[in-house]
């Protein structure tokens, strides 16, 4: 990227979307860089930005020790507050912000009343993604009301004078209509950007920083058998060929004939090199007997990989870096991407990692969203078995079973995660499905077999739509699939009595449940 192209700065308060905005901004061609709230005035990023959105956050503006910056420092630069920005942009200027009586969460109806540029060419009433309990109840002086729905009178304002802008609502979310055009009008017609950003400028300039980061030196890749590891280790070959060292990891929580199949594709397919692999499959779950804590479970995990790369450092090194496929998501949830980010759960390759590790961690893909590395994969020649498949979690099945993770809860949920995705192949709904999977813990339940009384196992069946990990709602399969799935793990997976389906959307639920 040139150091003189068009480029907006995405201010973060804390929110989990900040880098969703940046991601939507660069999808539609524009370079975007995120600054959290904090470095505003030393950020250097702030020089030549062509406008400033800022992001939503956990806080309420009115209270004690909430983020904020100062407006004057962004200069006359069009702003677009978003949802905590917006209410920042308000509470700054004069306006009034307070709890809401009828807090807004999830897709709401809202109705455009003002003609402003900010909708420009949009219909006058649409659907939007809410996620508030705040609202704004009185607006600064210069300001008007340019949309609302039933319980935010100003879900959308603007001082076109001074080229500022609010919404409440959040158009990088995929569930927003027309959320694209209306960060297009601003970034296009109110900013005045000129289009200068790719994917495949990305993956040539990461190839480039990791050639120039590593140097001589060596690098261990840690391999899932996911998209994400897959192309962290392709573009770390690209840059350090011979000098990369790939380990896949077998766990003990993968999926059914998983380490089959992509040891196949690695070895033959993408020819890794110095690809090892270890079956720690003993080792990992001893550490995990008697452990329930959803959190503990991420943690130890990933204290268990960091001692598995040590030994492979020990045996095949010395390695000066370690990379990994993390993502953004991953970073947020855990809560390390900034001091006012509100942790969902910790990931096993960020917050499970000790403080003291050895290596040099190289994470080129930790600015990116799902489907932009599944760009990235098909740019680089990943076979679609790997770039298309299903997100699994690093922990495995480990977050898919409740509870302590026994031998029979992971035999049932192998056996009935395979089967989800098989009924769902089988149907052609397997590549437009996000993640589907099963979920077991503790809960029994009462049932009948050969006329016979049994006790056994609940199953969740769980399936999501989305396009980027950080929303998603529950996928509608025909009754007629769900009937056959849970015929099928009643009657082939031993232990199991009832299979229900989970029809929570993210938010308020996660994807995965733990």
């Amino acid at each position: 990227m040139n150091a003189g192209e068009d480029k907006i700065v995405v201010i973060d308060f804390g929110g989990q979307y900040a880098h969703l905005i940046s991601r939507r901004i660069r999808e539609l061609g524009v370079k975007a860089v995120v600054v959290p709230y904090s470095d505003v005035e030393a950020s250097d990023e702030i020089r030549g930005a062509k406008g400033f959105i800022l992001s939503g956050g956990p806080a309420s503006v009115y209270g004690d020790g909430s983020p904020r910056i100062d407006l004057k420092k962004l200069g006359e630069k069009p702003i677009l507050g978003i949802c905590y920005g917006l209410q920042l942009i308000a509470h700054q200027l004069g306006g009034r912000v307070e709890k809401a009586t009828q807090r807004e969460y999830g897709r709401t109806p809202i109705q455009i009343v003002n003609d402003s540029p900010l909708f420009q060419n949009l219909p006058t009433s649409f659907e939007v993604w809410m996620s508030h309990s705040d609202k704004i109840s009185a607006l600064p002086s210069s300001f008007r009301q340019i949309a609302q729905t039933e319980y935010s009178q100003y879900a959308a304002i603007q001082d076109e004078n001074a080229r500022i802008f609010g919404v409440q609502f959040h158009p990088e979310v995929s569930h927003t209509q027309h959320g694209k055009e209306i960060l297009g009008n601003f970034i296009f017609h109110i900013c005045g950007c000129g289009k200068s950003w790719s994917i495949e400028d990305y993956a040539e300039k990461v190839v480039s920083d990791i050639s120039r980061e590593v140097g001589d030196g060596r690098v261990l890749c840690a391999l899932s058998g996911g998209v994400d590891s897959t192309v962290t280790a392709v573009l770390v070959k690209k840059a350090v060929g011979d000098r990369l060292t790939c380990v896949f990891v077998n766990h003990g929580l993968l999926r059914k004939g998983e380490a089959e199949q992509v040891l196949k594709i690695y070895r033959d397919q993408l020819k890794l090199p110095n690809l090892k692999y270890v079956d720690a499959s003993e080792r990992f779950l001893s550490k995990l007997k008697g452990v329930k804590d959803p959190e503990e479970k991420r943690k130890i995990i990933g204290r268990e990989f960091t001692a598995v790369f040590e030994e492979i450092n020990s045996q095949y090194g010395p390695f000066d870096y370690l990379a990994q496929g993390t993502l953004y998501p991953d970073v947020i949830e855990s809560g390390v991407s900034r001091a006012s980010a509100s942790r969902i759960k910790s990931h096993h390759n960020v917050g499970g990692l000790p403080p003291n590790l050895r290596f040099k961690l190289i994470e080129p893909l930790r600015e990116l969203y799902k489907d932009e590395v599944r760009q990235l994969a098909t740019i680089l020649g990943v076979p679609d078995r790997i770039a298309k498949r299903h997100p699994f979690p690093g922990p495995g099945l480990a977050v898919r079973i409740i509870g302590e993770v026994t031998e029979e809860k992971l035999r049932i949920c192998r056996e009935a995660s395979s089967i989800v995705e098989e009924e769902l192949e089988r149907e052609g709904l397997l590549d437009k499905i996000w993640q589907a999977f099963a979920v077991v813990g503790d809960d029994m339940a009462t049932g009948v077999k050969g006329d016979e009384r049994s006790y056994g196992h609940i199953v969740i069946v769980r399936a999501v739509v989305s396009e980027d990990a950080m929303t998603a709602d529950w996928a509608r399969l025909p009754h007629s699939l769900l009937d056959r799935i849970s015929r099928r793990i009643t009657n082939e997976v031993e232990g199991v009595t009832w299979v229900a389906y989970a029809i929570s959307s993210k938010p308020p639920s996660t994807i995965e449940p733990q």
